[in-house]
């Protein structure tokens, strides 16, 4: 590049104080700028992943980061990725493909081996950037997690860049939030905070003044902005479940269970922007309510969630369900649950072994050592119906058997999935089928909808984009921010 790159990062009090908005927001305001922009997290822990064009995996929101900048996806923007699939371990992926599996201890060893990792990503796009915003990851005072840190001030003292720090005003004490956060930092991190951002406000900003003015007074760094609380804003989420939805009439009802390792549960979110479908996550020790569609999500522990489903009574449930009429679609891991048996012979999502699945498709899958990882665009049909299809896989395991001879859907030229012979059950391994307007209508009308309103998902996705840079614009010292970097 001409011009030195500049690296300015987003550190946050809590998680999901913002940091993932402020980033995509900061990223397209710059972007429309002119500004050659790319997003960045050293390490993300999230069961949200994407898909790059050259087939490696990252977490969700740098992927949506790159889309504010104009760019495609790529490995370098989440160069470490942590996977959970325990309460103590995950898979653990570097630079986009997936090196094992890590309990807590282990990776913490395997940090300084990270790091590296992270440093070479950084490098990589200093020379293709001319400004990279930086997200980290939970909470840079989490004193427990500060040795070997890559992914809040460890990463920041390494690459010497400036930070600001987001608060969240509308979870409460969002002075204490900061002034706590930045009393647990050492010296040289404390001088590397440059401001503050305080966001999700609501209400009359002369109301805040005075603790705005006491907050600069004490700390002697500055408010750079205050955000306002944006309401039906839409960005597919890290992590967090959102369940939020407007409904303007009910033509299909969907339930959707939620698994101990749910996985890329951004499938719904084109359809929680229906205002005509009525989506619920059904939590643990919650039935089934009455549906004409049950959708079985990703996991990233399919055997593990199959008996999680059965210990809810789940099964039994959809059973009857089917039984009554009802329809029923896995994705990628529910999918898998819709064959006979599941074989983990290798213990690559946990002990070795095999589980019986609900034996709805005539097939099995045995899981294996490399993940396929790749995007996919094609066709699909139903009920003698064609509708256009893309998204993208991400699974470890193979399936085999004669359910797979009537597929759903041919991508990339070849056949995906599978639909039983009274097609009231469906199967797919792709995940983001509901991000084509057209796949979307198709099943959903599959489903029982008899007319559904016109949704321009990704129209949606831009206009929300647009909506973050115009609020920076408006609500942030905007200069302030972009002479800052290092």
């Amino acid at each position: 590049m001409t011009e030195r790159s500049k690296t300015l990062m987003v550190q946050g009090t809590t998680s999901d104080a913002g940091k993932s908005v402020l980033v995509a927001a900061l990223c397209r305001a710059m972007a429309r700028r002119g500004l050659a922009v790319a997003p960045f997290k050293p390490q993300n822990m999230a069961l949200n992943s994407a898909v790059t064009p050259d087939g490696r995996e990252i977490g969700r929101a740098q992927a949506v980061q790159a889309r504010a900048c104009g760019l495609p996806p790529h490995s370098d923007m989440n160069p470490v990725l942590l996977k959970p699939n325990s309460d103590t371990g995950a898979q653990v992926i570097i630079h986009g493909k997936a090196l094992s599996n890590m309990e807590a201890a282990d990776y913490h060893a395997y940090k300084r081996t990270a790091r590296q990792a992270v440093l070479d990503s950084h490098t990589r796009l200093q020379q293709r950037y001319t400004h990279i915003v930086v997200e980290g990851a939970g909470s840079p005072a989490e004193i427990n997690l500060r040795d070997n840190d890559i992914a809040n001030m460890g990463f920041a003292e390494a690459v010497d860049c400036p930070v600001i720090l987001i608060a969240d005003i509308d979870r409460g004490g969002v002075f204490a939030h900061l002034v706590g956060t930045l009393a647990l930092l050492s010296e040289t991190e404390k001088a590397r905070v440059k401001g503050f951002v305080i966001n999700r406000f609501r209400g009359d900003i002369a109301l805040l003044q005075s603790g705005l003015d006491w907050l600069e007074d004490y700390t002697g760094k500055p408010v750079i902005g205050v955000l306002p609380y944006l309401h039906d804003l839409h960005l597919e989420a890290e992590d967090a479940i959102n369940a939020d939805q407007q409904l303007s009439k009910v033509a299909l009802r969907i339930a959707v269970p939620v698994l101990p390792r749910t996985s890329n549960h951004t499938d719904f979110d084109a359809l929680r922007l229906q205002p005509d479908v009525d989506l619920q996550f059904v939590r643990k020790g919650q039935p089934l309510p009455p549906c004409e569609l049950i959708i079985l999500p990703g996991s990233k522990s399919v055997r593990a969630d199959l008996q999680a489903l059965h210990d809810n009574g789940w099964a039994e449930q959809l059973t009857r369900h089917l039984r009554y009429g009802g329809k029923v679609l896995g994705i990628c891991g529910g999918f898998q649950m819709l064959g006979k048996l599941i074989h983990d012979p290798l213990g690559i999502e946990g002990p070795s072994g095999s589980s019986e699945g609900l034996a709805w498709l005539d097939m099995e899958t045995t899981l294996a050592a490399e993940k396929t990882l790749r995007q996919v665009s094609g066709h699909c049909r139903l009920n003698g119906r064609q509708a256009s299809l893309r998204g993208y896989e991400i699974h470890a395991g193979i399936s085999q058997g004669r359910a797979l001879e009537t597929p759903f859907a041919e991508v990339n030229e070849h056949c995906d999935g599978a639909i039983s012979a009274d097609g009231h059950v469906l199967g797919s391994y792709v995940h983001g089928l509901f991000d084509d307007d057209e796949a979307r209508a198709l099943i959903l009308q599959w489903a029982g909808a008899s007319s559904l309103e016109a949704v321009d998902y990704d129209g949606i996705i831009e206009a929300n984009l647009e909506r973050l840079a115009d609020c920076v614009e408006q609500h942030l010292d905007m200069e302030t921010l972009l002479s800052l970097g290092s």
